[in-house]
């Protein structure tokens, strides 16, 4: 994540190969760059005429288990972790092409895909970057959950959750991002679970493909993946990660702080259709004319 004057893409082609989490079947990727003001946009190359899907909240159609977007009778499904790599490298425009319904899951986090794109390398494109400039704040609540955005000249997160387990317990964390500190302090947290709902998703034909090479698991006894964790605090760092990608789907980053607690894919997405609703409190500005009216 950076405030930049141009729009961006990838400097070449990178592919992936892995595993989908919940199909278990094989997926390759392969995202090539696009022009400017085409944004990041998914093509299905197994099915009949390759079609395509947006990567834009208002085509979402599900957020039970992960971020599934749809069109046409045709879904790609969780797109988080990519989708949280392109925003926290600035990359505005891009075509993902996969041969199946699923993006694979790769270690669990967004690791592997930001090595791979920052090892491919970004380039700047002749167009300028546009932001959503927060100019008031926009709530959401419902019972103990909360998203917010206030005002601020920085792109800034703040994460707080709260689960009832003492591998877990409550987790806090502030940052004011940019690009060094995405592939660093977040990219790398993945995914986490508890077995017992592990082990129910698999009864039900689901997560056929997470292992603990894929996802952080806990018993009732802590952590069971031999290596551990991360950081101490790797569950929250996750949140974010998950924030940055569902916070994506709106097209533009954000110039504001963005303030999360006990929230989740499907929250995060009720919050970016109440966004949508409060045009009052936001400004789309480029660069320039934030900086200009910022001072």
């Amino acid at each position: 994540m950076g405030l930049y004057k141009y729009q961006r893409t990838l400097a070449a082609p990178v592919s992936f190969t892995g595993q989908g989490v919940h199909s278990g079947r094989t997926v390759h990727l392969n995202i090539e760059p696009a022009p400017p003001n085409f944004g990041i946009k998914f093509r299905r190359t197994d099915l009949p005429a390759r079609p395509i899907v947006s990567g834009h909240f208002n085509r979402v159609v599900d957020t039970s288990l992960a971020t599934v977007i749809g069109e046409n009778g045709c879904i790609v499904s969780t797109i988080e972790h990519l989708m949280a790599t392109f925003a926290g490298l600035s990359i505005d425009n891009a075509i993902v092409e996969l041969d199946d319904y699923e993006l694979p899951i790769m270690d669990g986090s967004a690791a592997v895909f930001t090595r791979g794109i920052r090892e491919t390398g970004i380039t700047e494109q002749e167009a300028p970057r546009f932001y959503f400039w927060i100019q008031k704040p926009i709530f959401l609540e419902d019972g103990d959950k909360s998203v917010c955005v206030y005002p601020d000249r920085k792109q800034k997160i703040t994460c707080s959750i709260d689960f009832d387990h003492p591998a877990i317990g409550q987790q806090r964390l502030e940052i004011e991002l940019d690009e060094k500190r995405f592939e660093t302090e977040i990219a790398g947290a993945r995914t986490f679970g508890f077995m017992h709902e592990m082990e129910m998703l698999k009864f039900y034909g689901l997560a056929r493909g997470g292992s603990l090479d894929n996802a952080v698991a806990i018993d009732k006894n802590g952590v069971v993946n031999e290596d551990g964790l991360r950081w101490p605090d790797e569950f929250v760092r996750h949140k974010i990660l998950d924030c940055i990608g569902d916070f994506s789907l709106l097209g533009i980053p954000i110039v504001g702080h963005i303030v999360l607690h006990k929230s989740g894919h499907n929250f995060n997405h009720e919050f970016l259709k109440t966004f949508f609703r409060h045009k009052q409190c936001w400004k789309t500005t480029t660069l320039e004319q934030f900086k200009a009216a910022a001072g």
